[in-house]
């Protein structure tokens, strides 16, 4: 992805560097029937990040054009934001304001609803997904330094999590943990205690897109894969959804039921029912 990534808070926290207990899990299975990817919508240009807002609007971030796009709920697509440089992680705050990391400028933009765009953090290295964790801090995937970041409310970057192996995507689970996607070939759950477990090469390249459904059930994708799987707190992964082109992007839908995938291969966005199995 991008040619950067490989082709084929509860408040502040000491850095979870120091590993208590280390598990690397390689199992993976599949649902017994798996989801069918319905594509709704083409044509997006290396889409990555997405969010939606409170009114149903789709943001999607366009790498390869530079720009975030927003579908309405009729479908109809506009143009948001343009002249951004490597645009990837996207995510919107309660209050509607929406964030965009630019990979390539090392920089995250923060949008007024009406599109008006300020600096809210540079000085980064290559951040990539980003979302914000229980507590309201919007956390970083620095993937250059290896480490999650959180802006705290002064605006200073605290390191939560380090020693990681190119991470990508992040989000914070109900108990106080961490799910982290690595582009290098694996999922990294950090427990509250500092633990952690590691799926091993189980994924191809596991992309930015990590998303939760309100009830904490958790899945990513495989960007350098053709699957969407879910991971469970043990750190065992499922297969949901397969045969779709480098998956990179992923986000709830609004209703909770189903899942959007965005795919870096063919431009495309699919939906993908959440099964209860």
């Amino acid at each position: 992805m991008m040619k950067l990534i490989r082709p084929s808070v509860i408040g502040y926290l000491a850095p979870l560097a120091i590993v208590v207990l280390l598990l690397q899990i390689t199992a993976t299975s599949a649902y017994a029937n798996k989801a069918a990817p319905v594509k709704l919508w083409k044509g997006f240009s290396s889409p990555v990040g997405m969010a939606f807002d409170d009114t149903g609007n789709l943001f999607v971030a366009e790498w390869g054009a530079g720009r975030v796009s927003r579908v309405d709920p009729a479908g109809n697509r506009t143009i948001f934001a343009d002249g951004i440089s490597g645009p990837s992680g996207l995510t919107i705050a309660p209050d509607g304001f929406i964030y965009v990391a630019s990979y390539s400028g090392n920089e995250i933009y923060r949008f007024t609803p009406a599109g008006e765009r300020s600096t809210y953090v540079a000085g980064l290295a290559t951040p990539a997904g980003i979302g914000f964790d229980r507590s309201g801090q919007l956390l970083i995937a620095n993937r250059r330094t290896n480490q999650i970041l959180a802006v705290n409310d002064d605006g200073r970057l605290e390191p939560i999590i380090e020693g990681l192996r190119t991470p990508v995507g992040a989000v914070q689970t109900p108990d106080g943990g961490y799910v982290v996607s690595n582009i290098d070939g694996d999922i990294t759950l950090v427990r509250p205690d500092g633990s952690r477990i590691q799926t091993g090469k189980a994924l191809g390249a596991p992309g930015p897109g990590v998303a939760m459904t309100k009830t904490g059930r958790v899945f990513v994708v495989d960007y350098g894969g053709t699957t969407i799987q879910e991971i469970s707190p043990e750190g065992k992964l499922r297969v949901v959804a397969d045969g779709l082109r480098s998956p990179v992007g992923l986000v709830v839908a609004p209703d909770g039921t189903s899942l959007l995938t965005a795919t870096w291969g063919d431009g495309a966005i699919y939906r993908i029912p959440i099964l209860n199995q």
